[in-house]
């Protein structure tokens, strides 16, 4: 029975790194090596999987829920950096350097996560330098993630914010076809990561539905239509 639930770890580990991007294509016997180093955290709502300036152990993936990365000024307020959902690895900068974790990490919801250790993972690097590409490409996506946030918060109101984060998630943003999505977050969460509360996010959800633009029904958003938000977006930040 023990041998039984032994693969079956084994088995469910092996699934969540092959369906990560940054371990996508490697070979079955390679991934059972990293799932050998791999530990299974598990966390409750609020809970913090680390904290800025924490010793950086590994980087991770999530199996399944959500992580809010952020950091916190001199006056308390957070600030989002990015929240990382199922299949999503995150920290992996900690990979090369010593000073620990650069911001704090909180469970958004109920949370599954793997951490990759990373002394274990270090000694892999040095007999796959095409991981190091792997993880060098990874870092540039979270990078152009981070550039785009600066951009949204700099440049962009609430509502053009929204229909950015609402456009992210259409497969076509130039189609004139409705789209509908489901929310796997709290509104809460989205309010954080568009840099807001929840009261405006809430009226902005609700501008954009007099607009025509969404139809909003419990955890459901329709998008009407792709292409009238990118026009929106589009007419907003040419001004």
């Amino acid at each position: 029975m023990k041998e039984q639930i032994t693969k079956l770890r084994e088995a469910s580990l092996v699934y969540t790194l092959e369906h990560c991007r940054l371990f996508a294509g490697l070979p079955r016997e390679e991934l059972e090596e990293i799932a050998a180093f791999t530990v299974i955290k598990s966390l409750q709502k609020g809970d913090y999987l680390f904290h800025e300036g924490d010793e950086a152990s590994g980087f991770f993936i999530v199996q399944k829920g959500t992580i809010s990365v952020h950091r916190v000024n001199s006056v308390g307020k957070e600030q989002v950096i990015h929240i990382f959902r199922d299949g999503e690895s995150f920290a992996e900068g900690s990979l090369a350097t010593d000073k620990g974790y650069p911001a704090e990490a909180r469970a958004v919801e109920g949370s599954q996560l793997l951490m990759v250790r990373k002394s274990d993972f270090v000694d892999l690097l040095g007999r796959r330098p095409d991981l190091a590409l792997r993880m060098l490409a990874s870092m540039a996506m979270h990078l152009r993630d981070l550039v785009g946030h600066i951009e949204d918060l700099t440049l962009r109101d609430v509502e053009t914010r929204l229909a950015n984060w609402l456009l992210n998630r259409c497969p076509d943003t130039e189609s004139d076809e409705p789209v509908e999505i489901e929310l796997t977050i709290s509104k809460q969460a989205i309010a954080a990561e568009l840099s807001t509360i929840s009261a405006t996010l809430s009226r902005t959800f609700a501008h954009l539905r007099e607009q025509g633009l969404i139809e909003v029904e419990g955890k459901r958003v329709k998008i009407t239509s792709p292409e009238k938000l990118t026009r929106l977006i589009r007419s907003r930040t040419t001004k």
